[in-house]
C-alpha cells in the first residue's frame, strides 16, 4: 500500500534529521513533511470519503423524508377541507387523514432508521479500517509520528460519536 511506503519515506527524513544538541529533537524540513502528510491524507482509504457522503446523504433524505411527510399530511388537510360538506364524507375524511398521517409518519420512521442502519454500517466499518490504521501506524512509526496518531484518533472519536447520534 503506497501509504506504507510514504510513512517509511516519513521515518526516513525524520531518522536522517541532524539533531539539535542536548536534546533528542531533530531539524527536519517542514515543506517536505507537509508535502508527504498531504500525499498520505491523498492515499488514505475510501472510507473516510464515504463517511462523510453518508453523513451528509443521511441529512439529506431525512430531509426529503420531512418534507415528503409535511406534503403528503398537507394533501390529506386538503382532502378533508374539500369534503367537508357532508356528515358522512367529513367521517371518511378525518379516517383518511388519520391514516395517511399514520402512514406518513410510518414510512417516515422506517426510511429514518434504514437511513440510520446504513449510516451506522458504514460508520462500524469506516471505524474498524481507522483502528486497523491505527494499529499499523502505531507498530511501523517513531514518537515524531504523534501528530499524525492524534488526527486519526480525532477521527475515530468523530466517527464514534457520530455513531453516538445515530442512536
Amino acid at each position: 500500500m503506497e501509504i506504507f511506503t510514504l510513512l517509511e519515506s516519513l521515518e526516513e527524513i525524520i531518522e536522517n534529521s541532524r539533531s539539535v544538541p542536548f536534546s533528542g529533537k531533530g531539524i527536519v524540513d517542514k515543506d517536505e513533511l507537509f508535502d508527504l502528510i498531504k500525499e498520505i491524507r491523498i492515499k488514505l482509504p475510501d472510507e473516510l470519503k464515504q463517511a462523510k457522503w453518508v453523513k451528509e446523504e443521511r441529512q439529506r433524505i431525512l430531509v426529503e423524508a420531512q418534507k415528503e411527510a409535511d406534503g403528503i399530511v398537507k394533501e390529506a388537510e386538503n382532502r378533508i377541507i374539500s369534503m367537508i360538506d357532508e356528515h358522512e364524507i367529513t367521517r371518511k375524511a378525518y379516517d383518511q387523514k388519520k391514516e395517511i398521517i399514520e402512514n406518513a409518519n410510518e414510512r417516515s420512521r422506517e426510511i429514518s432508521s434504514g437511513t440510520k442502519e446504513y449510516a451506522d454500517n458504514l460508520l462500524s466499518h469506516t471505524e474498524e479500517v481507522l483502528t486497523q490504521t491505527l494499529a499499523n501506524l502505531e507498530k511501523n512509526m517513531s514518537e515524531a509520528l504523534n501528530l499524525m496518531e492524534i488526527s486519526l484518533e480525532d477521527t475515530i472519536k468523530t466517527v464514534q460519536n457520530s455513531r453516538k447520534e445515530l442512536n
